[in-house]
């Protein structure tokens, strides 16, 4: 018995003094270690640690993708630290604007592939609802709704971001001015209508009007059918390097080019990218500037000029660097300037003779045996997405003239004061 209690007192005695040693060593680190900053940067970092990531949501339907949302979603991703992008289903597109010219699973390639994109969902509405709105606070952990300083409006002309207005969990950015997907349709609508005419007019003249945002009809004082006009967008200094990575290729990197066109960016101009950037460590993109594209592929080409080709590829992950107007010919001088390592194409492309021409523009890297062509994912060509828009160009000219419709009960329904 006498052993047994003795036995006891010592455990308690032991515990004890483990109880207080561990109060000493934590009173070591927060405050005995708090004059020579010890405790108070240990605080910090464990501040740090938990702090809670800002989640930013943007949706759209992101129809014939292009630089002007990449550019949205780009001010979008530096509100938070995380984006969370919806994309609308074909049948929400429908009801609310129209039939989309590209399906959802293309549009879901586009925006997977933006860089500043963390986590798509697809299948978002097209208006936010109570019970949306709800799933994104609650099971998305959002912070904040983003949306363009542009009006997106339902057909019976209320805001579609009504309730996220009035939660206080809105945000707004601002629209990128001289581009939409409806202004894009109306360029080729407006090449369509202007084809009987292109024939007498001198091939030079055309790719003015298309490059640099020019049309007769505008210049004459006339409009357009659908109400839109040719590109006037203009490039700025500030606006590619927001685009760019900002890095160069490591000294030992295996650097993997591949040029083109690449106009109206499409998701089978991702697909190829992703490929041509898993055969290396940095990929190099040429881009064509607006006269070759015109000679090789007719007088009514590019639809985007160069600038704005430029921009949509910058914008895509797999992309390292641009050549902004790349030369037609691949030539010794520029696989040594730039340390080309292999030169690329695909199987699907607008031209695919240019093994049989004579001035085949690849013949500098199959004589050093560095060209491969690779198999392409996707049976998609920027010819592929015009025949689409001409097949049904007056259901695209309904949902341009459905739009104006929508934004100008918008506007009606709303006051204005000095500063808005």
């Amino acid at each position: 018995m006498g052993s047994t209690s003795e036995s006891k007192e010592q455990s308690a005695r032991l515990l004890a003094t483990c109880l207080i040693a561990g109060a000493v060593v934590v009173a070591g680190v927060t405050l005995l270690g708090a004059p020579d900053g010890l405790g108070l940067g240990f605080l910090q970092w464990r501040r740090k640690k938990k702090k809670k990531p800002v989640r930013v949501y943007m949706d759209g339907c992101f129809d014939m993708m292009h630089y002007g949302h990449c550019n949205a979603l780009r001010q979008a991703r530096a509100l938070g630290d995380q984006l969370v992008v919806g994309v609308v289903s074909d049948a929400e597109i429908i009801a609310n604007k129209g039939p989309p010219v590209t399906p959802l699973h293309e549009r879901m390639i586009m925006v997977n592939a933006v860089k500043w994109v963390d986590e798509v969902i697809t299948d978002a509405p097209y208006a936010i609802t109570e019970d949306f709105m709800k799933k994104l606070f609650d099971e998305y952990n959002i912070d904040y709704i983003i949306h363009g300083d542009d009006p997106c409006v339902l057909p019976d002309g209320t805001d579609a971001y009504a309730l996220a207005k009035k939660a206080g969990r809105y945000k707004q950015i601002k629209r990128t001015e001289g581009v939409s997907s409806t202004d894009i349709v109306g360029r080729m609508l407006l090449c369509v209508r202007e084809r009987s005419v292109s024939e007498t007019k001198s091939h030079s003249s055309l790719q003015r009007q298309f490059s640099h945002g020019h049309s007769q009809k505008f210049e004459d004082g006339g409009s357009s059918g659908s109400g839109t006009r040719v590109s006037h967008f203009l490039p700025t200094s500030r606006r590619i390097v927001q685009f760019s990575n900002g890095k160069g290729p490591g000294p030992h990197a295996r650097i993997v080019y591949i040029d083109g066109a690449f106009d109206l960016f499409h998701a089978g101009h991702v697909e190829i990218l992703r490929i041509a950037r898993g055969l290396g460590d940095f990929l190099l993109v040429g881009i064509h500037n607006d006269q070759t594209v015109s000679a090789k592929r007719g007088a009514h080409r590019p639809i985007m000029n160069l600038h704005e080709r430029s921009l949509s590829v910058l914008a895509c992950r797999y992309v390292d660097e641009v050549i902004i107007g790349a030369p037609w010919e691949v030539s010794k001088d520029m696989v040594t300037t730039f340390n080309i390592s292999l030169v690329v194409h695909g199987t699907v492309a607008e031209n695919n003779d240019f093994q049989k021409e004579l001035d085949n523009p690849y013949a500098v890297p199959i004589s050093l045996d560095i060209f491969k062509v690779l198999d392409s994912p996707l049976d998609i060509t920027t010819t592929t997405i015009i025949k689409r828009i001409l097949s049904n160009h007056e259901a695209y000219q309904k949902r341009n003239e459905r739009k104006a419709e929508s934004e100008r009960r918008y506007y009606e329904g709303k006051t204005f004061v000095s500063g808005d």
